[in-house]
């Protein structure tokens, strides 16, 4: 967006109005003598004010009076503003207004950022607005649907409800207004951005504008042309190819060439492998060619380059030839290594586009795809299979989360790093994600965003049909350039970002333990067709502390304990039982107390998820009675058996109940970690489902899949 012209207030109110702003009656007059006037007809107390189109904050500049009671005083406010205008600020007047009166102060805007195009903002205003920061944004238009969302995501509810004596908010106001400007960033492109602060609520609820500010200039419009998604044929290629061929396959064991031909062997592969090598040497049992003309033609899908740069443009003209559909380059010297390996960068994929070959990277990682048995990467690991697809601009990132599912056993079904994206992005590999039958979630890290709306299309194109959890590092590349209001200081690229995530219903996680354990939950678990969350724990103060985290997240309900599943309860616990959400079972738990009252509680129509804590206890204690001196002597051996067996039964009746009843049960425990070999963490890895390290982990990974679930059921009702 570039700088331009700013309207008066007067003139903003005008345009807006027709938008759905709430405005007091006024007027705007050149004279202290026509001020009083207008003061008279308006009704006492009013407010004054210089007003003028280069006039941007009035109230650092001490252009503004308020509260004036009577005919004198306006005249004498009128007299001083006049005096006090520059030949800078151009034509002025006074405008005079009522004073509005209300405790609550809110922020509503329109910005067009650079990055993710027209945005619509919402948040606590007043000249503490910038100070307190919290506000919402959403792309623009919007409809009522997502304003409803705005006005819930907003963190201060407080001052929405009854307040201090006065009326809850006319919250279908602030729908109609927010929805507006949707419409006026449609209608009006060339207003580059809206500021309406404060929008005062007053003592009945209606929010009346007090303040506006709009800007008219010039903006980027459009979005940078998008590459045209490779075809479902061209990624089996890349994951599902019936013969790999490495180059630059090496006998040194540090090298590239050797050790992603020894991760594509090690990992099973069961297709043809082919390697070259300028000496044509046996690598690992594989005979290399010199040169790709002496590979049979047909039977290599991908070819895995582990060569310079300068040898890659030869290298995918023979390999075409072969019938060769899939490139994935490791190659450095690209577009990260400046403007000649740009250039080097858009020659390649102009090339592989002609030569009608998918291609990956460069200045990448590697490729998993565990319904192939493929792994071919120039690092570990190898992960267990499941059902999330990994897609990452950092091969870092790819390692992080392969690896948290080695130690989860939460499996993978593809893994890419994408590398310098030149040709593919990693909205292409979620796309494709996002209709292939082995992938339940997308799981993506994601950076150096240059079209973030186009982006944000294509990511919530891709979340409409599965989950996706996205984590981003680092900054746009630019920022709103709208100085001249509010909304633009409070519009820092990040925020803009999370309300275009929660617009397109993609998961947004702040870490890279937290993405994954999302991920692992959208792989592994039901969607819950409501917030209302019981706790089933065994040791109370774990259940305070997670019954304190699902308080904490607004869209998560600790559901008060109907009194037919209390009375229900009753009959398997003593007395002493907390009677309460979190359920604690105080102590009194028999064989079957655990798989039974998990059960009255999952099958409860008022619940729709639940959190069992405590899962591990009694192994814990037998790990300790087996490795003492006593063992087996002394009974141990029996109660040992016993603990251990009633752990993997309590988490084996998890799995079976959340099936049963299509709910999500998590069961959490710090042993996932400090002691992954207990039989309880154990026998949920088992199951094929994720053990939380802590019951707020399993919250916060709850509280993400009642979002999405929420998203879907709002785009679809």
């Amino acid at each position: 967006m570039h700088a331009g012209t700013t309207l008066s207030e007067s003139e903003s109110k005008t345009l807006l109005v027709g938008y759905g702003l709430p405005i007091a009656p006024e007027a705007v007059v050149a004279s202290a003598t026509e001020a009083a006037d207008a003061a008279d007809r308006l009704g006492y107390p009013v407010v004054a004010k210089l007003e003028g189109a280069a006039i941007a904050h009035k109230t650092e500049r001490g252009l503004v009076r308020l509260n004036l009671p009577d005919r004198a005083s306006v005249e004498t406010a009128a007299t001083e503003l006049l005096a006090a205008a520059t030949p800078d600020d151009g034509e002025v007047g006074v405008l005079v207004a009522p004073m509005i009166r209300g405790n609550r102060e809110l922020i509503v805007g329109l910005l067009r950022d650079v990055q993710f195009g027209a945005t619509v903002m919402l948040g606590v205003g007043g000249i503490l607005a910038e100070a307190v920061a919290d506000v919402v944004f959403r792309p623009a238009p919007i409809d009522a649907v997502t304003a409803e969302e705005m006005i819930d995501g907003l963190a201060t509810q407080k001052l929405l409800g009854e307040f201090r004596g006065e009326a809850a908010v006319d919250r279908q106001a602030l729908v109609d207004l927010l929805v507006g400007l949707g419409r006026l960033s449609v209608d009006r492109p060339d207003v580059a951005s809206v500021d309406v602060n404060p929008l005062i609520v007053t003592a009945d609820g209606a929010p009346v504008a007090v303040d506006a500010l709009v800007e008219i200039g010039q903006h980027d419009a459009g979005h940078l042309p998008m590459r045209p998604r490779p075809s479902d044929d061209a990624f089996c290629a890349l994951f599902e190819p019936k013969g790999v061929l490495v180059t630059g396959a090496s006998t040194h064991p540090g090298k590239f060439g050797f050790v992603s031909l020894h991760n594509l062997l090690a990992s099973g592969y069961e297709g043809a492998v082919f390697g070259t090598n300028l000496q044509g040497e046996n690598v690992l049992g594989i005979d290399t060619v010199a040169d790709i003309e002496a590979l049979p033609e047909g039977e290599i899908d991908l070819v895995f380059v582990c060569t310079p740069a300068k040898a890659n443009p030869d290298i995918l003209r023979a390999c075409a030839a072969k019938g060769i559909g899939a490139a994935f380059l490791t190659s450095a010297g690209y577009g990260e290594a400046g403007e000649e390996g740009r250039a080097a960068e858009r020659d390649l994929v102009a090339l592989a586009d002609e030569l009608g070959i998918l291609l990956a990277g460069p200045n990448g990682q590697g490729v998993v795809s565990t319904p192939a048995k493929l792994c071919a990467q120039i690092v570990a690991p190898y992960p267990p299979a499941g059902r999330i697809g990994v897609a990452s601009q950092s091969g870092n990132f790819v390692s992080s989360f392969l690896n948290l599912s080695r130690s989860s056993g939460v499996g993978i079904s593809r893994a890419v790093s994408a590398g310098n994206a030149a040709a593919v992005s990693v909205a292409d590999y979620l796309d494709f994600y996002a209709d292939d039958p082995e992938t339940a979630v997308g799981l993506a890290y994601v950076e150096g965003i240059t079209d973030g709306a186009g982006l944000m299309r294509r990511l919530g194109d891709a979340a409409a049909r599965k989950p996706l959890v996205l984590l981003k590092g680092g900054a746009t590349a630019g920022g709103a350039k709208a100085a001249a209001s509010h909304t633009g200081a409070l519009a820092a690229d990040d925020k803009v970002f999370d309300g275009a995530c929660r617009a397109y219903g993609v998961t947004r996680a702040p870490s890279v333990e937290e993405a994954f354990e999302a991920a692992a939950t959208f792989a592994t678990q039901p969607l819950p067709t409501g917030s209302n969350v019981v706790v089933l724990t065994t040791a109370g103060g774990w259940g305070v502390v997670t019954a304190d985290a699902i308080t904490r997240d607004p869209d998560l309900n600790l559901l008060e304990l109907p009194d037919d599943l209390k009375a229900a309860i009753d009959e398997h616990l003593p007395a002493r039982w907390s009677r309460n959400n979190p359920v604690d079972c105080a102590g009194g738990e028999t064989r079957d107390t655990i798989p039974t009252v998990m059960r009255l509680i999952a099958e409860h129509p008022s619940v729709d998820a639940v959190v069992y804590i405590g899962l591990g206890i009694q192994s814990n204690q037998a790990r300790l009675m087996r490795e003492g001196r006593f063992y087996p002597d002394h009974g141990l051996e029996r109660i040992v058996e016993y603990h251990e067996r009633q752990d993997r039964r309590f988490a084996e009746a998890a799995a079976e109940l959340s099936d049963a009843t299509g709910k999500p049960i998590l069961c959490a425990t710090e042993l996932a970690v400090a002691d992954p070999d207990n039989p309880g963490p154990a026998a949920v890895r088992d199951t094929g489902r994720l053990a939380y390290p802590s019951g707020d982990r399993a919250v916060a990974a709850l509280g993400h899949l009642v979002r999405y679930a929420q998203h879907r059921a709002r785009r679809t009702a």
